[in-house]
């Protein structure tokens, strides 16, 4: 005869590690910790306004990002730092997007908004340029760097993805992103006079279109922002940029 069968008595033990993970990614994708780095970009243009930041506040507001990143574990590849498809396409649509807007701005935008404010853009900082081989290279070298790549990063890279994250990256999301973050890249502009932040908030607009329309990729934007700005510098230092 068979003994009757032992009721068989599974131990199970809670494992915390799941709700680690869970409240690690809550406190990484929390609104207070968006709200403290923008309090930082806060800090940062108070600090430019007061002259206590050296040359520019891009590296700083880069640094920022870079280090919300490495605590949210975002890569730079997943914000588009990448080629668009290959690099000839990369640099064929970002030299024709960044030649594009900058006739857009020479021939429409600069002179409504000079006619409608009866002011050019305060471009009184460049004014050094002029005719002056030395400093306009040196002024293109910061082209290609703190403008192009730096800005790029920040403005269209970190900036517009961490405020469209905190709406989900709805559609919405991307079209208040692409406002809001572009108005107060308008604003960074503030020593170019109100002209030249209304003119600069409309540059940035475009920028984010070129990166949105792109899948997300700030190789072409880079581009472009580094064709417009090297065209102004030709043209101040010949003497021909309007206004100057």
């Amino acid at each position: 005869m068979n003994s009757p069968a032992k009721p068989n008595f599974v131990a199970t033990s809670f494992d915390p590690q799941p709700e680690a993970a869970h409240a690690a990614r809550s406190w990484r994708e929390s609104w207070w910790l968006a709200a403290l780095e923008f309090a930082i970009v806060g800090l940062i243009f108070f600090l430019d306004w007061r002259h206590l930041i050296p040359i520019s506040k891009t590296p700083f507001l880069l640094l920022l990002g870079w280090i919300s990143m490495r605590v949210r574990g975002v890569r730079w590849r997943e914000l588009g730092f990448t080629r668009y498809r290959n690099w000839r396409l990369t640099l064929i649509f970002g030299i024709a997007a960044g030649a594009v807007a900058e006739t857009f701005q020479l021939l429409i935008t600069q002179p409504l908004l000079a006619r409608l404010t009866g002011k050019q853009p305060d471009l009184a900082d460049f004014r050094i340029l002029t005719g002056n081989i030395k400093w306009t290279l040196i002024a293109l070298a910061l082209t290609w760097t703190l403008a192009a790549f730096g800005e790029e990063s920040v403005w269209r890279g970190y900036l517009m993805n961490r405020v469209a994250g905190l709406g989900n990256r709805t559609r919405l999301a991307w079209i208040v992103s692409l406002l809001v973050v572009n108005a107060v890249f308008g604003l960074a502009h503030s020593n170019q006079g109100v002209t030249g932040i209304i003119e600069e908030g409309i540059a940035g607009v475009l920028l984010g279109l070129m990166y949105l329309g792109t899948g997300r990729n700030l190789a072409v934007p880079i581009v472009a922002h580094g064709v417009q700005d090297t065209i102004d510098m030709i043209l101040i230092f010949f003497g021909k940029f309007p206004g100057m």
